[in-house]
């Protein structure tokens, strides 16, 4: 009997010696849980999460091509490395009207083209005579010259469209004069034939009035014969619609 007694006892101590261990054990994992090391591996696997996310989201929408889109309206669409459109950006009223009628994000830039040529207030400025010009830029060149080309492909056959490359450091310019990429080229343009123009002069005008001064400067009209060919039109004495004229704006560069 003595013996059984002294067996019991020795097994309940034993459970007793394995219970305190255990706890012991379990402590032990609770403090390495809540120790500062635990805590910071799991901030920095949160951050980088995070980070990949964000960085997916900037990749996205940065832009890495601009296609200006000038006639007056004026609108620039920014064209992601995917060749979808993630930005919209008007030039003056008659550009955010025409980007407030359309849903232009989110496509890719061939179809934004189409429907801006679709466009009511295109066609009837096309029908009108009026120039559109398309100019592509961009710092990847490789890009750049695909939007190109997918643009020429856009108005083929239409008359009096032009579609060309521009230079980013002009972009820059442009944007600073506040003015969209198409028009601030055709202002340099001017400029350089009448060093007096400033960007204020062709900020309200059509690109058709701006091609048309520049030829009629091209042609060594004086500042009065370019006030009668527009019937005093303007501040400048720009030329005026210029409807009858055509120089040269039938195809693509």
């Amino acid at each position: 009997m003595d013996e059984r007694l002294k067996q019991a006892f020795d097994q309940i101590h034993a459970e007793e010696g394995v219970k305190a261990e255990t706890q012991a054990y379990l402590n032990r994992a609770r403090a390495r849980s809540r120790s500062p090391k635990r805590y910071l591996a799991m901030a920095a696997t949160c951050l980088v999460f995070l980070l990949v996310g964000l960085g997916g989201y900037q990749f996205y929408f940065t832009p890495t091509t601009i296609l200006s889109i000038d006639i007056n309206p004026s609108v620039e669409l920014g064209v992601n490395r995917f060749d979808q459109v993630v930005s919209v950006q008007a030039y003056n009223q008659d550009g955010q009207e025409l980007a407030d009628s359309l849903e232009l994000k989110f496509l890719d830039y061939q179809t934004a083209l189409e429907r801006l040529l679709a466009s009511q207030s295109i066609m009837d400025r096309l029908a009108q005579g009026e120039l559109l010009s398309i100019t592509v830029v961009g710092e990847d060149e490789d890009q750049s010259s695909r939007v190109l080309a997918g643009a020429q492909a856009c108005t083929a056959g239409q008359e009096n469209v032009q579609c060309c490359h521009g230079d980013m450091e002009v972009l820059e310019e442009a944007h600073h004069a506040g003015l969209s990429m198409g028009k601030y080229q055709a202002f340099l343009e001017l400029q350089a034939l009448d060093p007096t123009i400033t960007t204020d002069d062709v900020a309200g005008l059509t690109m058709r009035q701006i091609r048309d001064w520049i030829a009629a400067l091209e042609s060594g009209g004086t500042a009065e014969e370019q006030e009668s060919q527009t019937g005093g039109s303007g501040g400048r004495g720009h030329a005026g619609n210029g409807h009858g004229h055509h120089y040269g704006w039938g195809g693509h560069e």
